[in-house]
């Protein structure tokens, strides 16, 4: 646990010098910016967005009036990492799990030093931890050591009750940051419902076993969601490049959707640093930041 935590340290270190450095000091939060509370209103003027007019204002008489919105001083931030039995693969250490902890971990220690509210949302199949969001560093570490402690009841996924879980209980618009390896189907309905509701940030986990299996012939390939053992030909004519085309054509499907739908999305292995892709991901969203 306390190397655990030193890791996490210093990559939130990193982070930070390198947003503040990239940004020439104008640093915004990951967690700020989106979060939009009414202000005021004003008069209309040429190439205001006419969705921000104030109906019921401008119905007075004295002319067209426009909303005006201020940032949130504080976020709500949720984390939803799914915790099924396909993210337990990869090397000791190094499994997609471990990886969404760390990232998990240092995302908590970030949101929590802007005086954000964090919390968690762990589900397999049924839902395996939920933490209210709080605010404070010792709701970090409180994040960080029911994740280390965690030991999932189920082994299955089901992406679609994790989704309507967070609907239902995310009252408040709040930044939802959902990390999984999105193997599953029919979810992406309720995926849309969530994204238009909160600020919804995607973290595809992959591992190479999951595409680069070697020419070894007849081999046993254990199905841990199923925990069933299916032998399969790895030799045998095109079966390990449909694996690859399959797993890139999902990575593509949930690129083009997250585009379509505005949502923030990152994909990366677990043999790769994770902490650059993260800092493109700030990069990113601080762009839209100031687009505001």
């Amino acid at each position: 646990m306390k190397e655990l935590l030193k890791k996490l340290r210093k990559y939130e270190i990193q982070i930070r010098k390198a947003i503040n450095s990239q940004m020439q000091g104008d640093f915004h939060s990951i967690f700020k910016g989106t979060g939009l509370e009414f202000d005021d209103v004003r008069p209309y003027q040429y190439g205001d967005d006419i969705r921000t007019i104030d109906w019921n204002v401008s119905a007075k008489g004295h002319g067209t009036f426009v909303k005006t919105f201020r940032e949130e001083k504080e976020q709500t931030i949720f984390f939803i990492l799914d915790v099924s039995a396909s993210q337990f693969i990869g090397t000791p250490g190094k499994t997609k799990f471990d990886i969404a902890k760390e990232i998990c971990g240092v995302l908590a220690l970030s949101g929590t030093k802007e005086s954000s509210q964090v919390g968690l949302i762990c589900y397999s199949d049924e839902r395996e931890k939920f933490i209210k969001p709080k605010k404070g560093m010792a709701q970090a570490y409180e994040i960080i050591a029911n994740l280390e402690r965690l030991q999932p009841r189920s082994i299955k996924t089901n992406l679609n009750k994790a989704i309507t879980f967070a609907l239902n209980s995310i009252k408040r618009r709040s930044v939802i940051i959902m990390i999984s390896d999105f193997i599953d189907e029919g979810y992406q309905h309720h995926l849309k419902s969530l994204a238009r509701k909160h600020d919804l940030v995607m973290i595809q986990v992959s591992d190479r076993r999951e595409t680069q299996l070697p020419k070894l012939g007849i081999i046993p390939v254990l199905d841990k969601e199923s925990n069933k053992t299916l032998w399969v030909n790895s030799s045998f004519g095109d079966f390990r490049e449909n694996l690859v085309s399959h797993h890139f054509a999902r990575q593509k499907e949930l690129t083009d959707f997250s585009r379509k739908h505005q949502i923030n999305f990152i994909s990366l292995s677990t043999e790769e640093e994770y902490v650059p892709k993260l800092l493109r991901l700030f990069k990113v969203r601080n762009k839209s930041v100031k687009s505001v």
